[in-house]
């Protein structure tokens, strides 16, 4: 009866008009073309490093100067600011899973345009501790990281590392303690260590705001031999 139920649902969710997810106009996708064309498609120059938005030429940006994180490349879709935002949040909170792919494929686009684009040789999502894994019901990292590794052509361990720790959520956490938050809260599953050593890895998440949490993890593969760390994440948060 279930199987048949959620047949039914398929079927009349094909039938109905879809709504875009921003202005809630019908349209074909999850996103109508002309919020795509004026939210979704940007070009912006970034920090070659932690991609945050650059006012001039400089590949580095001065923090990245002063203190460069463990991880040697970002690249994002867009940034974290409104509209875009209520996306990301109604993916990560509101179990909207055809989010995921949408975002996968603008991250994919920003790469290949990108003429110094190194492809990693394994994907990484950002793991989430047991009980937010339990409570949530899915990892909204590795949401994305599916369709992107498929989109990209590189392989995808879903296990390569684990939350060895739970910790507080980064956005209730106090900026200047978000670092020692997450401090040693990340490891190499033992099972995928082999895969570590001498690779380019690349983790993929959903938004990037101080970059500490990508930190953690890159310092982690690092730990373990990793070659080179590039973060994907689909929106960075603008800096205040």
């Amino acid at each position: 009866m279930a199987i048949n139920s959620l047949f039914c649902l398929d079927v009349l969710g094909s039938l109905l008009p879809a709504q875009c997810a921003l202005c809630a106009g019908s349209c074909r996708g999850v996103v109508c073309s002309p919020c795509r064309q004026q939210y979704l498609d940007q070009t912006r120059r970034r920090c070659r490093q932690c991609a945050n938005p650059l006012a001039d030429t400089a590949l580095l940006c001065g923090r990245c100067l002063r203190r460069p994180p463990a991880y040697d490349a970002t690249w994002t879709a867009v940034d974290y600011a409104a509209p875009v935002d209520q996306l990301l949040l109604q993916l990560k909170f509101g179990a909207r899973l055809a989010l995921a792919p949408l975002f996968a494929q603008l991250l994919a686009a920003t790469v290949r345009q990108a003429g110094s684009w190194d492809a990693p040789q394994l994907l990484c999502p950002v793991p989430l501790g047991p009980a937010r894994l339990v409570a949530r019901g899915y990892n909204q990292a590795l949401e994305i990281a599916r369709p992107l590794a498929r989109q990209l052509d590189i392989a995808l361990q879903p296990g390569l590392a684990v939350r060895v720790r739970e910790t507080r959520a980064q956005s209730g956490v106090a900026p200047r303690e978000r670092r020692t938050n997450l401090a040693q809260a990340f490891m190499v599953a033992p099972q995928h260590a082999g895969q570590v050593p001498g690779r380019h890895i690349g983790i993929v998440d959903d938004v990037m705001s101080s970059g500490h949490t990508v930190h953690a993890l890159a310092a982690a593969l690092k730990r373990e031999g990793a070659r080179k760390v590039t973060v994907l994440v689909a929106a960075r948060t603008p800096p205040r």
